[in-house]
């Protein structure tokens, strides 16, 4: 009878730490987009010459995509929740630094904490949903709401953007934050519970962290600077270069000493392995969709920055149905390999749609029914491809498991965005002689192919290596 009257109350508590969670994660997404639209505006005020408003963009990101395999695995050593709190406080402490911004300089200082702040509390999210939901329906129900919040934040975030921006000014995309961190934090503090960790002494490899870091934001680095006006190719494949060195001797170094900061027995499990290799095709090519997508409808068809944003209303309004309602269920019923490939395909319908917009596309036949169609297509997608990925760790790994999955989430962003940019420049120019319109269409419908690419290539792996796992 005891069961009965404090179940309810247990569930209770578990759907509020959820929010919690999931609150956070929405922040770090938001403001990413918030700022892309805020950003003409953000160089006026703050005198940003345009290779350096780059700069707003990256320095977060390199922050942070560059510490998430670290902040996993401290997680993992000195227990979840206080990495997760002490990243929720510098990131809310860090949007009030770029809110108050009075010149580049602070700005750019700002962005850089919020993505340290943002990969220390994100890099430990995906472990204390395991860990809040193990039985797979509820695992199912509970991964459907963070994939909302990771799929669909981005689109939020554009709408939001042209709002914030015309209404009240983009000081307020990041001072937003301010008053939702610190509600957040104060329920975290009260609602997540404590896990014990397995001691620093586990894993607290000062090298290798180093080595891992460098490696990986030198990448994202790298990455992210190829759409530059003075990147050249040497200097990029220098760059490169010195990524994979560093990475090479990172991983040369835990193959050799006792307690690695990354045990890489992890990556002898295929599923894990697999699963966060479709993570980063299936990111690349959402981001790199909506990236494209939104200059497509502004630069082709000619919409303002604010009815940009509600033109995207149709992908998280399906994204939510989705993954909020329907695919949690069908995920109980089917599991989740099938309902990964299930979106993947449909996601590619989206792709193969919209790559045939023409110059004077509609919205209603053209880009809408596309962006519903996509939404839900990444709304079956994602959630069932995160819990592949996290279902082939074990509970002491589950730091390092979700670090490695929002890793690979990151790393797909960037590198979405960084190739379909890149490959629609290029189109564009080398086929200027048919109209600047025309140009940018031929340009973006080649970036709509290469993001279809990616989700074939995705479809590809889930069908041949990822294999239904019972428990």
């Amino acid at each position: 009878m005891s069961v009965d009257v404090v179940e309810p109350a247990v569930l209770r508590g578990r759907a509020k730490a959820l929010v919690v969670l999931c609150v956070m994660q929405l922040m770090i997404i938001l403001d990413g987009t918030v700022v892309t639209v805020a950003l003409p505006t953000i160089q006026g005020d703050l005198g940003f010459s345009q290779a350096g408003l780059a700069w707003v963009m990256n320095s977060y990101l390199i922050a942070f995509a560059g510490l998430l395999l670290l902040a996993g695995r401290i997680g993992d050593l000195i227990g979840s929740k206080r990495i997760f709190l002490a990243g929720l406080a510098l990131f809310t402490a860090a949007s009030l630094l770029c809110g108050l911004a009075g010149n580049a300089e602070v700005l750019i200082a700002g962005r850089f904490l919020q993505g340290v702040g943002g990969a220390l509390a994100s890099a430990v999210i995906l472990g204390m949903i395991v860990n809040l939901y193990p039985a797979p329906g509820e695992q199912a129900r509970a991964m459907g709401v963070y994939s909302f919040t990771a799929a669909s934040g981005a689109s939020i975030g554009l709408i939001l953007g042209g709002v914030i921006t015309q209404t009240v000014g983009w000081h307020w995309a990041f001072l937003i934050n301010v008053p939702i961190g610190a509600t957040a934090l104060a329920f975290a503090v009260r609602l997540l519970s404590h896990q014990p960790g397995l001691g620093l002494a586990r894993g607290a490899d000062v090298l290798g962290a180093v080595l891992v870091t460098a490696g990986l934001s030198l990448g994202v680095y790298t990455i992210v600077q190829t759409a530059e006006p003075n990147a050249t190719l040497t200097r990029t494949l220098l760059q490169a270069a010195a990524s994979i060195a560093l990475l090479a001797a990172f991983v040369g170094r835990q193959a050799r000493i006792n307690n690695p900061l990354l045990a890489l027995r992890i990556f002898r499990r295929r599923q894990l392995s697999v699963a966060n290799v479709v993570v980063v095709l299936l990111f690349a090519a959402g981001f790199g969709f909506q990236f494209t997508t939104a200059l497509y409808v502004q630069r082709v068809l000619g919409y303002d920055s604010l009815t940009t944003g509600l033109a995207f209303l149709p992908a998280p309004i399906m994204n939510a149905l989705m993954s909020l309602s329907i695919a949690p269920r069908l995920t109980v019923r089917f599991g989740p390999r099938k309902m990964l490939i299930a979106g993947l395909v449909v996601f590619l319908v989206a792709l193969l749609w919209i790559s045939q917009a023409p110059v004077d596309g509609s919205y209603v036949v053209n880009v809408g029914p596309v962006l519903a169609v996509m939404g839900a297509g990444i709304g079956v997608a994602i959630p069932a491809a995160i819990m592949l990925a996290m279902s082939g760790a074990d509970a002491s790994d589950a730091g390092l498991a979700s670090g490695l999955n929002n890793t690979a989430q990151q790393a797909g962003a960037a590198i979405g965005t960084a190739v379909l940019a890149t490959l629609a420049a290029w189109t564009t120019a080398h086929r200027a002689a048919q109209g600047s319109l025309q140009a940018l269409r031929d340009g973006y419908g080649a970036a709509w192919l290469a993001a279809a690419g990616f989700v074939f290539a995705a479809a590809v792996l889930s069908i041949s290596l990822l294999r239904e796992r019972h428990t």
